[in-house]
């Protein structure tokens, strides 16, 4: 599915695998509820978010960040886990390692 390593592309491709995420737990209402309240937002702002780049990536790590959730996604998507890990990794800022701060 993420076939370009590099270049718009690839970071096309990965911004769609996150929208799927999102759209993997808006049908999980308990892991939802736990991602809106990592990232402080609402049921009704979390369309307006979708389109910036960092939430997107946010979704990404929520899923990867939970062993069961990433392999629950990734059967529901027929896809190899490191997949999503490397879909995260091209939305990421260069020079972040996507550890939190704090």
């Amino acid at each position: 599915m993420i076939r370009s390593e590099r270049g718009q592309n690839g970071r096309a491709e990965a911004e769609a695998l996150a929208i799927k995420a999102l759209m993997h737990l808006v049908g999980d209402p308990d892991a939802l509820g736990q991602f809106l309240a990592e990232t402080g937002l609402s049921p009704e702002t979390i369309r307006e978010a979708a389109s910036d780049p960092a939430f997107l990536l946010a979704v990404l790590d929520f899923i990867l960040a939970d062993e069961s959730r990433l392999m629950a996604f990734a059967a529901h998507e027929a896809l190899d886990p490191a997949v999503i890990g490397k879909a995260a990794n091209r939305l990421r800022p260069a020079g972040h390692d996507g550890l939190r701060e704090g």
